[in-house]
């Protein structure tokens, strides 16, 4: 048999049903809806239904003293509302003004509970994050999980406002390096900070380039994180990867491709397209001068740590030639330089005539259907 829910659980049970009527309220109620669509009426009696319940839940606490108001003006204009079922002119007049009314106020009463769930959220995630321990490890992933659905409704000023006051950024920069953390945590820590930068790049853009997140995810090593990263670069762009650069982590990205783990290498061939097809020429010949191109010469034939040949590393050096040549870091003449050189290494790096006249030949004309 179930449990229970706890007191917590049954607020916000009731407060999510409330906020449901309350836009279904909003999308339904029109001047003369009241009378000729069954809609309105079911909505208005479903949140007649829960009003009696919430000012019971709602007394209790201070912060849903607003909520009550809302509520209280509803059912007052909602008892206006059947005073003025007439067709006379000042029937017609009220009746719209106050459904009018109805409709703004079911609107607020949305957006209020709205903003007390996002404190909620905000208020669970910082206090779980704070509060490490192999214990709490699946409330952290659940806090975690539960800001990322919210972050992933879209831009809103308000709840923003309410992630800066919390210092929510830093706290999650803080989690991908301390030890206390589960690798689990710390990957749906690492995905949080992607999402947020998606919520509003404006903002948090820069603090991703300020902060140690990049050395962070590097430092993981896992595929999760390497998956994040290849996120923010195809996000943020030019930016981080000259970040990238300049803080020496090309070699340790290259490095992953040769890692035992099959998803660490998945990943960070997809870091490398990235990188590829967004940096400058720096970039490129960085990764090229490093032994990038006979790297993948080796993932391509299968020769990397296991010996099956893996789809992910199909075409692989073509695949990374078409990224630098379509890309938008290099000129039309580096290109070509970069193009001619991979060629060349391809050569050199080739174990048979057969498989440099073939590598060399999807490079060219691409590969063959």
């Amino acid at each position: 048999m179930d449990d229970p829910p706890n007191p917590k659980q049954r607020l916000l049970t009731l407060l999510n049903a409330l906020q449901e009527a309350s836009n279904h309220l909003h999308t339904t109620t029109t001047p003369f809806s009241f009378l000729f669509k069954t809609d309105s009426r079911a909505a208005i009696d479903a949140l007649l239904d829960l009003e009696t319940k919430a000012h019971a839940a709602f007394s209790s606490d201070p912060n849903l003293r607003t909520l009550s108001h809302t509520l209280s003006s509803l059912r007052t204009q909602i008892e206006n509302l059947h005073k003025f079922q007439g067709y006379s002119p000042r029937s017609l007049l009220t009746r719209h003004l106050t459904l009018h009314k109805i409709s703004h106020l079911a609107r607020t009463l949305h957006a209020q509970i709205q903003s007390y769930l996002d404190r909620l959220t905000l208020r669970d995630l910082v206090h779980a994050l704070q509060h490490p321990s192999p214990e709490e490890d699946q409330q952290q992933i659940d806090a975690l999980l539960d800001f990322r659905e919210r972050l992933s409704r879209g831009f809103d000023l308000g709840f923003q406002d309410l992630v800066l006051r919390a210092k929510v950024f830093t706290l999650l920069e803080c989690v991908l390096f301390q030890s206390s953390y589960s690798e689990r945590v710390k990957e749906e820590a690492a995905m949080a900070i992607a999402a947020l930068v998606k919520f509003n790049k404006n903002v948090f853009v820069g603090l991703v380039l300020m902060g140690p997140t990049i050395r962070a995810l590097i430092a993981m090593a896992s595929s999760c994180s390497l998956r994040v990263l290849a996120e923010l670069i195809r996000f943020i762009r030019s930016p981080l990867v000259d970040e990238i650069l300049c803080g020496g982590e090309i070699p340790r990205i290259l490095g992953f491709l040769r890692s035992r783990d099959l998803g660490v290498r998945v990943a960070a061939l997809e870091c490398v397209m990235e990188l590829g097809y967004i940096g400058r020429r720096e970039v490129v010949e960085a990764m090229v001068q490093r032994g990038l191109v006979e790297t993948l010469m080796e993932l391509q034939r299968g020769g990397c740590c296991e010996s099956e040949c893996n789809s992910a590393f199909e075409s692989c050096v073509s695949r990374f030639a078409v990224e630098v040549e379509v890309g938008e870091g290099l000129s039309a003449e580096e290109k070509r330089d970069v193009k001619l050189e991979i060629l060349r290494i391809v050569k050199e790096a080739s174990e048979s005539e057969a498989e440099a006249a073939s590598v060399s030949a999807e490079i060219l004309w691409g590969s063959s259907p």
